[in-house]
């Protein structure tokens, strides 16, 4: 290129910055300060809101401590975490206050308190405050038929919003996995956070299922048949995974509730310095009470299902298999069967997927042996425990297991599935002795209760002594313990 050219270009190009980039570049930057100085004043804004606060602070100076957890009266294995860590914390921390963000609708501090006690036979010993968030419809999955992830975790930083705006605490736990909440409150609000993870967000088996295009609650038929689609869901999966990680990192301390949760978290967060695990607390003692003297089969025989109605709980696999172990039941002298489906409905999505399982034993002819229970009272469902002789779990990568370790507590003989949670967990062996049963496929969940059920009682009997001398560790006890132990970080920082 000639002297003459490069001049013609050089100059050429700095006209064009002159005219266009200059200014944008002035106006980036501009718009850049105007952001840095638009969020130090909210943050400037909060701190004065945390200090003048009296409405969650009964004295001044009064730590307050805060939980996520917008579906705090739904009655899962997540609440009653919930309730344990509030009730350990005021027995270590009685001086502080405690608030919860609840999207609960319709329901009062008294209502959710007593429904804790009903539910979970848990009692706090010092009040609660709430906060209702009125902009729960955010993180409802129904709203975002596509991206559903990105689009309930974009939804989740206004709903988390809301809920700093109301209230800004010292010490912020994000107990329901709304990791997109921590900067907000570690950035502006000024907080130390916290996390305990019950599930990843996403996971690498997620990213797995999508990458050698397996059809899964998570991922559609229609996309995992087109290589297009997958490739597209594929890489906004690892785009969703990238900024998950960043978020996630912001925590000061993470606390996650399995061996599998672990891998995850510390592969997609990076948070080996400040991660354990700390078992969720299962209400082991609470059936202890429960002889465990093996029953002879007599006319029926009762199977039973521990879990929320949500999606991934994958009920349709239970019904589907009981189907097939009623139909291999029937050429045999065998007695009757009944499953009894147990767990909590969260909204109006929950009610439309019992409404849609119902139809599916209509469909199957099993109706007249499947029987719904519904947010039933702890009593109730201590009754049917005591009562069954087998505990089915069919989801697949359960993040752990509470319903199983209640199931195996009660002596219920338990039959989970291979993988997740149950699996590096829970159904283990127990001084080299077997606790329960993995399956994966309808096939496998059939014959494995068929297995169960002509099982001699001397047999069962013994798996079940195992099965409840293993569940020790997961005890309120040893929750209160490990949990404690881990919150001392924050409130050592806080102070």
């Amino acid at each position: 290129m000639e002297v003459g050219d490069r001049n013609f270009y050089l100059s050429k190009f700095l006209r064009l910055f002159n005219s266009f980039l200059l200014p944008g570049l002035i106006i980036s930057g501009f718009l850049f300060i105007l952001l840095i100085a638009t969020l130090v004043r909210i943050r400037m804004s909060l701190q004065k809101k945390k200090k003048a606060m009296s409405t969650y602070r009964n004295k001044k100076n009064q730590k307050v401590v805060a939980f996520f957890h917008p579906y705090c009266n739904a009655g899962g294995g997540g609440e009653r975490v919930l309730w344990c860590a509030l009730r350990a914390l005021q027995k270590k921390y009685h001086e502080a206050a405690y608030v919860v963000y609840t999207g609960d609708e319709n329901v009062t501090d008294e209502q959710i308190l007593a429904d804790a006690l009903r539910r979970f036979n848990i009692k706090l010993d010092h009040p609660v405050k709430f906060v209702f968030l009125r902009k729960l419809y955010l993180v409802e999955a129904s709203l975002y038929p596509h991206f559903t992830l990105l689009g309930q975790s974009l939804g989740s930083i206004f709903l988390g919003w809301e809920a700093l705006w109301k209230c800004v605490p010292d010490i912020y736990i994000d107990s329901m996995g709304y990791a997109f909440t921590l900067p907000l409150f570690k950035y502006l609000g000024g907080c130390k956070v916290g996390s305990y993870v019950h599930y990843p967000t996403i996971s690498t088996d997620m990213l797995s299922v999508v990458r050698n295009k397996n059809a899964k609650f998570n991922n559609a038929s229609f996309i995992s048949e087109n290589s297009f689609l997958s490739q597209v869901k594929l890489i906004y999966y690892y785009f969703f995974a990238i900024i998950y990680g960043l978020v996630g990192s912001c925590s000061d301390l993470v606390m996650v509730n399995s061996t599998w949760t672990l891998n995850h978290i510390l592969a997609l967060w990076k948070v080996q310095s400040c991660c354990r695990i700390v078992y969720p607390p299962c209400d082991v003692n609470t059936f202890l009470d429960i002889p465990l003297h093996e029953k002879q089969m007599t006319s029926e025989a009762t199977i039973v299902s521990i879990g929320q109605f949500r999606p991934e709980k994958n009920h349709s696999l239970q019904i589907k298999a009981f189907a097939k172990l009623l139909e291999e039941m029937a050429t045999k002298n065998a007695p009757s069967l009944k499953l009894i489906l147990i767990g909590g409905c969260r909204n109006r999505d929950d009610e439309n997927r019992v409404k849609e399982l119902k139809k599916l034993c209509e469909a199957l002819g099993v109706q007249d042996n499947v029987e719904f229970q519904i947010n039933v009272p702890f009593e109730e469902f201590k009754y049917y425990l005591s009562k069954a002789t087998i505990g089915l779990h069919t989801m697949w990568n359960e993040h752990f297991g509470i319903g199983i370790v209640e199931c195996m507590a009660a002596g219920t003989i338990i039959l989970a599935h291979n993988s997740g949670g149950p699996k590096l967990d829970i159904v283990v062996p127990y001084e080299g002795n077997i606790t329960g049963f993995l399956a994966e496929s309808e096939e496998d969940y059939a014959e494995t209760m068929a297995h169960i059920l002509f099982m001699s009682p001397e047999e069962r009997l013994q798996i079940r002594k195992n099965a409840r001398q293993s569940v020790s560790r997961f005890s309120d006890e040893e929750f209160e313990v490990a949990f404690l132990s881990a919150m001392e970080k924050l409130f050592m920082v806080s102070k």
